[in-house]
């Protein structure tokens, strides 16, 4: 299984998320909360539909994503809700692109000589979480994160690395993915 990893932080971006991640240690109860989930929220499969996007890399592999949220999300999504409210939980799930010859040749019949081709999701590549809860994950802009690869949680040191993607993206509660109409 490929893995596509790509980095878009800028260095402005990741000196604030170490600030940020520093000020852990302001908490009232003197100990840092977890920037990062342990386990998959239970029910994700029954979230819904923020948006899909398509990821594509340099070398030619893509993937196809769905970012779903729970109702609390959702509400927010459509109501244009800043900052999410606590409960708002946020899911990006992410596939290796692959084609499908089965579409490819219902869409060539149906189609004829259009060259209308069809991708699908392939093989699993990881899942993604936000959870919101300003004052567990205060640290982290009110967001605790969670990539999880095979059900199993990403082990530490990709984890503290979570919160840096979403800083670019403050102004918005920390949430870069548009809700898609």
């Amino acid at each position: 299984m490929k893995r596509i990893i790509l980095v878009l932080v800028t260095a402005a971006a990741a000196v604030g998320a170490v600030a940020y991640l520093a000020s852990a240690s302001d908490q009232a109860n003197g100990e840092a909360a977890p920037i990062f989930l342990s386990e998959i929220p239970k029910g994700y499969r029954d979230l819904r539909l923020i948006a899909v996007s398509r990821l594509s890399a340099g070398n030619g592999t893509s993937q196809l994503r769905a970012e779903l949220g729970n109702d609390i999300a959702i509400k927010a999504y459509r109501e244009r809700k800043l900052p999410f409210p606590d409960g708002a939980i946020i899911a990006a799930l992410h596939w290796n692109e692959v084609s499908s010859e089965e579409n490819n040749r219902v869409l060539a019949q149906g189609f004829p000589g259009a060259g209308i081709q069809s991708f699908v999701p392939g093989s699993g590549v990881n899942m993604q979480f936000m959870v919101k809860d300003s004052k567990k994950y205060a640290a982290t802009g009110g967001w605790g994160f969670g990539d999880f690869t095979n059900g199993k949680p990403g082990d530490a040191k990709l984890m503290q690395t979570c919160f840096a993607f979403p800083v670019p993206a403050k102004d918005r509660d920390y949430v870069f993915t548009h809700y898609a109409p």
